[in-house]
């Protein structure tokens, strides 16, 4: 089985973005919009992996509904993370992924929306959930690479 040939634009999308590296929030942001670059405005999304498994009733993901409600529209999740409303679902494999906004926001605005989104997360952890809770955390836009996202640099000023 061969591999397929990356074209100029990803490869060029990539340079400069260590792919076993955890960049701090500010640092991921600014790498997501540096590389935005298609012919549209790019949504930004992202990505939580949890120490959850979604098939067991005591371990569902579910946003408290005075939190938000469960939906897939980016617009409402968007400007619902500014009002406190936050809106996600878990997937079976345990991850958890939103639009967080586009890539012509302000870089301030975005990490409030990513940091929003994150709480709304952290604050829906199941009582089922053992250990880690939040694993693994990326960043990305439409057309871009993702970037990985040390989950500590979350929470916190």
């Amino acid at each position: 089985m061969t591999m397929a040939k990356l074209g100029k634009r990803t490869i060029k999308a990539r340079e400069g973005i260590d792919r076993a590296k955890l960049y701090s929030l500010e640092d991921a942001v600014k790498l997501i919009k540096g590389r935005a670059n298609a012919k549209f405005d790019e949504t930004i999304e992202v990505a939580m992996n949890l120490g959850v498994d979604p098939r067991h009733s005591d371990q569902m993901v579910m946003p408290n509904p005075k939190v938000g409600s469960v939906t897939m529209d980016i617009t409402n999740a968007v400007k619902g993370a500014k009002g406190g409303s936050v809106e996600f679902k878990v997937e079976k494999a345990g991850i958890v992924q939103a639009g967080v906004g586009k890539a012509s926001f302000d870089e301030k605005k975005l990490i409030e929306n990513i940091k929003a989104f994150a709480d709304a997360v952290n604050k829906a952890k199941p009582p089922g959930a053992k250990g880690h809770y939040i694993n693994r955390v990326a960043i990305s836009s439409t057309m871009g690479p993702g970037v990985k996202i040390e989950p500590s640099s979350l929470f916190g000023g």
